[in-house]
């Protein structure tokens, strides 16, 4: 699922250039947002199908309280993760740029 965006063939990075010869920064900044969208979107997909799999043995009419509690967790888990592994990577780039 993390290939979802470096495969496809559109190239989001390079928006259409202005007269001036610079980046249209709303045209800019539409790309970034909707860029961000759809990988909430992914993340959310990757949520529902990891917690799926680790907690549904068999679907039925209702979730029992057991698969809930399991559901929750895994997804409570799962942003915690993501939150640390951001914030690492946050950490290590304002580092990088400090020491330039």
């Amino acid at each position: 699922m993390s290939d979802l965006f470096s495969s496809t063939s559109t190239n989001f990075d390079e928006a259409p250039k202005a007269k001036s010869g610079s980046v249209d920064p709303e045209l800019d900044n539409f790309l970034m947002i909707e860029k961000q969208k759809a990988q909430f979107t992914a993340q959310i997909h990757e949520f529902n199908d990891f917690c799926w799999e680790k907690c549904v043995d068999k679907p039925g009419t209702k979730l029992d309280g057991k698969t809930e509690t399991c559901l929750n967790n895994c997804v409570d888990r799962f942003i915690d993760v993501s939150l640390l592994i951001t914030n690492r990577f946050a950490q290590l780039l304002q580092k990088s740029a400090g020491g330039m």
